[in-house]
This record gives C-alpha cells, structure tokens and sequence, in this order.
C-alpha cells in the first residue's frame, strides 16, 4: 500500500504551551472575524483548541483544512451561536461534510460530546436554514415521510427489488442513464433488498435453548428489516443458544437515529417516544441492537428531551436496558458450543460502536471465542469506512474515497472475511469488496457466531 502523504498535525504544532499560537492559526482560517472569547455554552466551553482530535478527524486527514476539523466546527458553531458568523451556506457545507463518526470524541483530554452538539448544530440549521428545493424535499420524503412508517418502508423496497431482480438495473447501467442523472456511484452502494422480510416476526416470542439464563427483547430496526433480515434471525438463533428467550415487540419502529443526525429532532422524540412504549411495558434483562448506528442514539435518547420533560426519565429508563449484542454475550457469557472457523478475520470498528458507545473488546472477544480463527487485525481499525448514516448518499464521493483508503488497510491483513457490528458499515464493505474485487465475504461478528453454532 502506497503511504498516505503527511498530514498536518494541529497537536504537534500547538502543544499547550502555545496555545495562543494555535488560536491565531484557527483565526487566519477564519478570516474575516475577528478574535472570539471563552464561548459561553459549557459544551464548547470544554474544547481547549488542543488539536489532537485533527488527526483522528476523517475528513481532516482527507482535506487537512482547520474548518474541517472537530476543533474547527465546534469554533463555528460557537461563532455562529454568538451571531459572529453567519449561519449560512459556507457553515452549512462544514457542518454537513461531518460524518459524525466521533473518533474526536475517544481522544479528546477534555470530554467533549461532539455528536451532541453537532446534532444540535443540525437542528439549528434544519430550523433557520434554507436549503435548496430538491433538498428540502428529499428530507422531507426520507426523515417524515418514509422512515417513521415501516409500511411505506416495505412498499419502498419492494419497488427496488423489482429494479434489482427484473433486469432494470442492468439496462439502467449498460445505458449510462445512471451516469447521466448523477447516480452511478449511489447506485453502487445501494443494498440488495431481501426475498424475505422481517416484519413478519414481530410480535414473536423465542424461546431460549436449554436453561433460561435472560430474557431479552430484540430491537429489529426500521431499514434493516428489509435489508438484514438474516442478520437479525442470526442474532436471534445465538441469544436463544445461548440461553436467552427473545421478544420481538410488535410495536416497535426505527430509533429516529437518522432524523437525529440530520437535525430533525421532532421526528426523532416521537420515534423514541413509540419505542418506550414497545418496550418498557415488559420486564426485559436487556434490549439487544445489532446495529451500532441505532444502539448509540437508542443508549442517548435522553440528549432529545429537556431534563423537565416527562420523557427524559423514560429515555433513561430505556437507555439503561440497552445493550449492543456484543457486549451483552460478553457480559453473559457463551455457553453454546462453537465449531472451529479455519478462516481469516479482520475486524473493521463501526464508529458509533468503538467511539459513540465506547466498546472496542468486546466483538474481538467474541471472534476470539470461535476456534480456529486466524483474526489479522487491520490497520487504522477505528477510522470511518464512509458510511455513515446517509454520509455515503449524500457525500457519496468523499465517502468512496475513504472507501478506498479502508480496502488499502483491508488489503494489508490478507483476510478472507471482513467483520464489523453494524449493517451500514458492511454495505459500504461490501461495496468496497465489490469494486476492488477481492472476493471477501463481509459479514456482521454475530453472523460469524451463528455459522460456527454447532
């Protein structure tokens, strides 16, 4: 693999002792503002300018531009929340540009809870901002119209099922209509749509195998459950193995963490709103999520209501119940046999897994766990796939391109499977693993335990 060029580095050219020589730097950045104060809001307050979030910042490393940078937009939005900066095109292009992938959040010395005041960002925006019309009306489709409503979310799929299985695809792209519209790349990443849906296993009750050690209820997903549908039957099959009895609550609906990362917060309170009714009406030891994207915001529900709100101590009443698979099997331990693996593995860290929700051993663990595996771990392990929620359909190309720097380290282990924990990053592998055409299976760590089940 060819070596990434140097990339400047704000932490070594700003160690503390110079901080002010890493303010006038960011002030040149912005130039045409004058020199701000301590920011008034405890959240920015946190921020000491240290720089060493930069080089963890995917786009940073992409564009090595300071307004671009985790320390670089939160300098924004406090200028903005002062009415220093105008919110308008150019902070809405920075803001955007984000992937919120929070590995600033795992090395910052200061604790700062950047997605959380993105989101907030966002939600500024989505309210006093005026995008274009197309815009405006695709979010409007996606995160009010489409994603809240799984009926809508079934007929939607099987609209592009018919495009993937008819042959419209085939001729979409042999005629260049893709490339003509501006598609071609999006439509690279688009998922299979399943034969068989989800939906019909909510509302069900499975049984645990052998002794009852838990009972748990399963989180199944909004788009997962026509896209992931085996995934999530293989997550149940190894918490029955393992001893735990499933619920899947009927009522249940997508966690809103979309909406929430793109600033529609409305949407989102109502979501989780519908989600504690699902599930804090039973008794459950854990709520399970495969989907690393959906357990952080569903572990941070309470980030969307006021601490007066009648909700929030309902949001931490769910919160605290919600366990990633990974860390729950751990916690639990494994019980069920497991057959010897003779594969290569390499695992990729779903962000909000490894930086929203702080968990780095525990899916290593479990791979450990399956004999015969040979697991390789890859370079940069912990940096953004570009995936990202909707990052890859709405920056498709920047997404790609740090595609194209993962399937460098990918290449480096020599693995013939690519393991991660949350069913955005496997689409974006897998269409990393279709371009370079390597072959690889990549599959979900829980996929992997059930195919070793014996």
């Amino acid at each position: 693999m060819a070596s990434e060029p140097p990339l400047p580095n704000p932490a070594q050219a700003a160690p503390p002792q110079s901080h002010d020589a890493a303010q006038r730097e960011f002030q040149l950045t912005l130039s045409g503002f004058s020199a701000i104060d301590k920011p008034e809001y405890e959240d920015y307050s946190r921020c000491v300018h240290c720089g060493l979030c930069a080089n963890n910042c995917p786009t940073y490393r992409l564009w090595g531009r300071e307004a671009d940078s985790p320390r670089g937009r939160i300098k924004q939005m406090a200028l903005v929340d002062q009415g220093r900066l105008e919110l308008g095109e150019s902070f809405v292009l920075h803001i955007d540009r984000c992937l919120n992938c929070r590995n600033c959040e795992t090395v910052c010395p200061s604790g700062v809870e950047y997605g959380k005041i993105l989101e907030l960002a966002r939600a500024q925006i989505e309210q006093k901002y005026k995008r274009p019309l197309a815009a405006r009306i695709a979010r409007d489709f996606v995160y009010r119209r489409l994603l809240p409503y799984p009926g809508r979310i079934a007929a939607a799929a099987r609209a592009v099922k018919i495009y993937q299985r008819s042959g419209l695809a085939a001729v979409a792209r042999a005629t260049g209509i893709l490339r003509l519209l501006g598609l071609q790349n999006r439509e690279k990443l688009l998922p299979r749509i399943d034969s068989d849906f989800f939906f019909r296993e909510l509302g069900k009750t499975l049984p645990a195998k052998g002794a009852r050690r838990a009972r748990v209820a399963f989180f199944a997903g909004c788009v997962a459950q026509v896209t992931f549908s085996e995934l999530n039957r293989a997550t149940i099959r190894v918490l029955q193995a393992n001893g735990c009895e499933v619920v899947v609550p009927a009522a249940q609906t997508c966690c809103g963490a979309l909406a929430a990362h793109a600033g529609v917060r409305d949407v989102a309170r109502e979501l989780a709103r519908k989600n504690f009714d699902a599930f804090l009406s039973d008794d459950f030891d854990a709520i399970i999520t495969n989907a690393a994207g959906c357990g952080s915001t569903l572990k941070e529900y309470a980030h969307l209501f006021n601490a007066d709100n009648t909700s929030h101590s309902r949001a931490q009443t769910f919160s605290a119940r919600m366990r990633d698979i990974s860390e729950f099997l751990v916690d639990l331990g494994l019980t069920a046999t497991l057959r010897p693996l003779p594969v290569r593995v390499t695992y990729q860290d779903s962000c909000h897994l490894v930086h929203g929700q702080k968990i780095r051993e525990a899916p290593r663990r479990l791979l450990h766990a399956i004999p015969d595996i040979d697991f390789v771990e890859m370079p940069l392990a912990d940096q953004c796939c570009g995936s990202a929620g909707v990052y890859n359909v709405t920056e498709t190309e920047t997404a790609l391109e740090l595609l194209d720097r993962k399937m460098d380290n990918v290449q480096q282990t020599k693995a013939q499977i690519i393991a991660t924990a949350n069913p955005g990053c496997i689409l974006q592998l897998r269409a990393g693993a279709a371009l370079r055409r390597t072959n690889q299976e990549v599959l979900h760590v829980v996929e992997l335990l059930d195919r070793a089940l014996a």
